[in-house]
């Protein structure tokens, strides 16, 4: 619960926000439901400590994932490795708790177990929705391992067919076809973001000095100049302020990947770019 509502400002992706976000509701009413089933069988609820150190390690190394590029990372560790983790124990516990004498806790249980299956559900698919399925193999593997050091059970999330995804399952997918259209961008503005593009690409630097404001053009450059090489320009966001645009430009460097946020403005020769941030800049590796 405490990883999942630290990660939701940390996670660009919409439809992993939102995941996270209802995810994060579940297991709080996890936690109220244990926090006050404990007491009544005379343990203490609210004792923090881990049940060994290798396993506190697994949850630093799983909490440390905090980038921005590192969604497929969270994703894994929450939906593939914690929570099937969770539901193995679950799993074991409720077959071994006495139906006679324990059915209030066989009844959390149950309610857990098929919110949790749930949860692993979704995640599965938007797993797969974010790609790169070498590189969650490998995170998945490293984590496992991890989690056998630990002495955890540790279970393979696996894949889900249609059949096998809980009926209520789509709740918890929200905005999984959310991507930026392009559509948005007025058509003349596009062509001169086109250009600009492939000017970062080539570094032609005369055809991006053409772009911007002479007033702006010291200030743009200089942005430019400290991101380097970069290649795959990509706009993700577009905002419109009376007549002004700002574009927001993902650009994939060999060692970063920065987001800067340009503004420009309608001029008599065309669009005119007048300002440029950056935003956000972070390795790749």
């Amino acid at each position: 619960m405490r990883i999942l509502g630290g990660w939701i400002a940390l996670t660009p992706e919409l439809p992993v926000k939102l995941l996270f976000g209802r995810h994060v509701w579940d297991c709080a009413q996890h936690a109220d439901l244990w926090g006050r089933r404990l007491p009544e069988l005379r343990s203490p609820a609210h004792r923090g400590e881990p049940p060994s150190a290798e396993f506190a390690r697994l949850l630093d190394l799983i909490d440390a994932r905090h980038e921005r590029h590192e969604t497929i990372e969270r994703v894994v560790a929450v939906y593939r490795v914690l929570k099937p983790h969770l539901v193995a124990a679950y799993e074991t516990h409720l077959a071994e708790a006495n139906p006679v004498y324990e059915p209030p806790t066989r009844r959390i249980l149950s309610r857990c177990l098929d919110e949790e299956r749930r949860h692993v559900a979704a995640g599965a698919i938007v797993l797969e929705r974010l790609g790169d399925a070498a590189r969650a193999a490998v995170w998945e593997r490293r984590l496992g391992d991890e989690l056998a050091r630990g002495g955890g059970l540790v279970v393979r999330a696996g894949s889900f067919s249609a059949a096998d995804r809980p009926p209520d399952i789509a709740r918890d997918l929200v905005a999984l076809d959310s991507v930026f259209d392009a559509a948005t961008v007025d058509a003349e503005l596009a062509k001169a973001l086109d250009a600009h593009g492939r000017a970062l690409v080539e570094r032609d630097h005369a055809i991006l000095a053409a772009q911007i404001a002479p007033a702006a053009r010291a200030g743009v450059l200089a942005v430019y100049e400290a991101i380097g090489a970069v290649a795959d320009p990509t706009v993700v966001a577009c905002a419109r302020i009376g007549s002004y645009r700002f574009i927001k430009l993902i650009l994939r460097g060999a060692a970063a990947l920065s987001v800067v946020q340009l503004e420009w403005r309608p001029s008599p020769s065309g669009w005119t770019l007048v300002a440029a941030e950056l935003v956000r800049s972070e390795p790749t590796s």
